[in-house]
């Protein structure tokens, strides 16, 4: 008879692998849960490197999971920040367009909230003064539900609340699957655990540990790294600003976020980084920039998307150009206003053609489920994701 550690083994400690964690206590009472992260805190990667924007929802094609779980998880997200006494405010958000080429666009999104039941509500240029007096744009819609927050001290409460065992400094390096018994992992100090089903939550790492496991993900995570700014006379922005996305990418381009702490981000732009965790261009780590340059999908993506990428490194080497790209937005912004700030690196899953994956991507294999596509909006849609990957798992445990 096989003796278990715990039933449930969360691999990663960021604010998808807590909530996965603390959703699976809350549903089934008595469920042992241990999380295993490689850091020595939580949310020390996407989680605590992001703009800490509670996402409205409208960018999301309807019916999709980003689009139901990130307008649930908005809602959920605030009350749960309220609750909780974690720093958190409803600022809602402008969208502006610049261009003429963009009206188009903007009027897509308006039809896109109102299908995700957004409320969005549509702006002339003397409106969009009335919220935020020195942006400037032909047109804009103000989608009054986005806020921010401080996802690093949510995925801490997260950690608290779970009631699991959370093990910091705890590398994941070999994992052992026997369908029939259940999983048994090392981790990089030589300890063994041994549960009934694992959870794969790895973030930049998620591809590497589903192999582990001996599952093929059909995607390699490609690194991009977010360079941000912090912009010194943060009076100039109220709330929220941000450009008309381009349709054909993940990202939603350079925008300015002011935080609960009353600083305004600016960013982020988007940039291959040459190592999982490549914070900066001096982070280089060999055998995963291999990993990257050897899957089909990044030279296919390069191929497509050379122009939009030569742009993306043009505004990252040069100070300048970034500050023009700001300008658009907010013409009074100087290159001395920007004050560099900590980057992030998305955690984008790419397929062997080249297409980048849009949705959350979750996938099941005996005793194992795999989190293979969390990007942004992730950290707002948290509490839905972690719930619908701790009822995969419920589900698929046997009874004893």
């Amino acid at each position: 008879m096989t003796t278990y550690d715990c039933d449930v083994l969360v691999v990663g400690g960021g604010i998808v692998g807590l909530s996965t964690a603390y959703a699976l206590t809350r549903a089934a009472p008595g469920t042992r849960v241990v999380v295993l992260e490689k850091e020595s805190g939580p949310a020390r990667h996407q989680t605590g490197r992001n703009s800490g924007v509670i996402h409205s929802g409208i960018y999301y094609k309807p019916g999709s999971l980003k689009a139901r779980f990130a307008v649930r998880g908005a809602a959920e997200m605030v009350e749960f920040c309220a609750r909780h006494g974690i720093a958190h405010e409803v600022t809602g958000k402008l969208i502006v367009a610049t261009e003429r080429a963009e009206l188009p666009r903007l009027h897509a999104l308006v039809q896109r909230g109102r299908e995700n039941g957004i409320p969005v509500r549509e702006l002339g240029p003397a409106q969009i003064a009335a919220y935020e007096p020195e942006v400037r744009g032909l047109a804009a819609i103000h989608v009054g539900t986005t806020g921010v927050c401080d996802y690093g001290a949510v995925a801490a409460r997260l950690a608290e609340l779970s009631g699991a065992q959370v093990r910091y400094g705890a590398e994941v390096v070999r994992i052992d699957r026997r369908p029939s018994l259940g999983v048994a992992v090392r981790t990089a100090d030589g300890t063994v655990l041994r549960a009934r089903a694992l959870v794969n939550c790895a973030g930049l790492h998620c591809d590497r540990v589903a192999r582990l496991a001996g599952d093929d993900p059909g995607v390699r995570i490609v690194p991009f790294r977010g360079e941000y700014y912090e912009l010194a006379r943060p009076g100039l922005v109220k709330g929220l600003v941000y450009p008309v996305p381009d349709p054909a990418f993940p990202f939603l381009g350079v925008h300015l976020t002011r935080g609960v702490d009353g600083s305004v981000h600016v960013g982020p732009n988007a940039v291959p980084a040459a190592a999982r965790e490549g914070y900066d261009w001096r982070t280089v780590r060999p055998a995963e920039l291999a990993g990257t340059l050897g899957w089909p999908g990044t030279w296919r993506i390069a191929r497509r998307h050379w122009r939009y990428g030569a742009g993306e490194l043009h505004r990252s080497w040069s100070k300048r150009a970034f500050t023009e790209a700001v300008r658009r937005l907010l013409p009074v912004v100087e290159e001395s206003d920007l004050r560099t700030a900590p980057a992030g690196v998305r955690a984008q899953a790419v397929l062997r053609d080249g297409t980048l994956v849009d949705d959350f991507l979750i996938r099941e294999t005996p005793r194992v489920v795999h989190v293979l596509n969390a990007p942004s909006p992730a950290a707002t849609a948290s509490l839905p994701i972690g719930r619908e990957v701790a009822g995969r798992v419920l589900a698929s445990l046997p009874h004893p």
